[in-house]
């Protein structure tokens, strides 16, 4: 999202490196092609963070990743997407709320190496504007976003940041994407009892240290 502000340290810096050790370990350099990779965790865990990096990481190694913002597909605007979810309740906050027929259409366009039009919600004007990608030059997709494990559909790799949003309440307030009231609290304990039903479905976990620990190894 533009307007959204980047929160980097060290802790991000060593689960994005760890990450991009195992792509590489496990996947020869050069066949890292049409790779795909989920990171899902609450509001404030440090998604954009990790996904950012990781991105940096493999354009290092002369890999291009693009990333794909999934808050960008929200049905609603954040300015709407408030009041309406005042009126419908708390039981509307879910993964319903993405247009996954969007973000399913353009997963198919990155692995056909097809130009393509996504969507970007400026924070700033609560517009949704849009953005040309080519991706044919692009070699990985990181999916980044509260749900993204919930996209089944050609992932090589799904990463779960094990943070709750009591964890993440300074990091919150400080990004300021959204108002912080007694509201904004019940939705972020809703979010919570979604996103934590995907954890089962990651092949890595970041832990609240941020240590990268493979799923197979719990």
């Amino acid at each position: 999202m533009h307007g959204d502000l980047l929160l980097i340290q060290k802790k991000h810096i060593k689960a994005a490196e760890n990450i991009v050790e195992r792509i590489l370990s496990n996947t020869l350099s050069n066949k890292l092609n049409k790779f795909i990779i989920a990171i899902s965790g609450e509001s404030g865990s440090g998604k954009s963070e990790v996904a950012h990096l990781i991105s940096q990481f493999l354009k290092d190694k002369g890999i291009l990743a693009k990333i794909l913002h999934t808050d960008n597909y929200y049905a609603i605007p954040p300015k709407r997407r408030y009041e309406l979810r005042k009126k419908n309740g708390l039981e509307s906050i879910n993964y319903t709320e993405y247009n996954w027929g969007l973000i399913k259409k353009h997963i198919k366009e990155f692995k056909e190496s097809k130009i393509s039009v996504l969507p970007f919600v400026d924070l700033l004007t609560d517009q949704i504007d849009k953005l040309i990608t080519d991706f044919k030059e692009i070699n990985v997709l990181i999916l980044e976003g509260l749900y993204s494990l919930r996209i089944n559909h050609s992932v090589n790799l799904k990463v779960f940041i094990d943070l709750t949003y009591h964890d993440t309440k300074k990091a919150q307030i400080l990004r300021g994407k959204e108002k912080f009231d007694e509201f904004r609290s019940k939705v972020l304990e809703r979010e919570h009892e979604v996103v934590q039903s995907l954890k089962p479905k990651a092949d890595l976990i970041i832990t609240k240290d941020f240590d990268v620990v493979n799923v197979r190894d719990i």
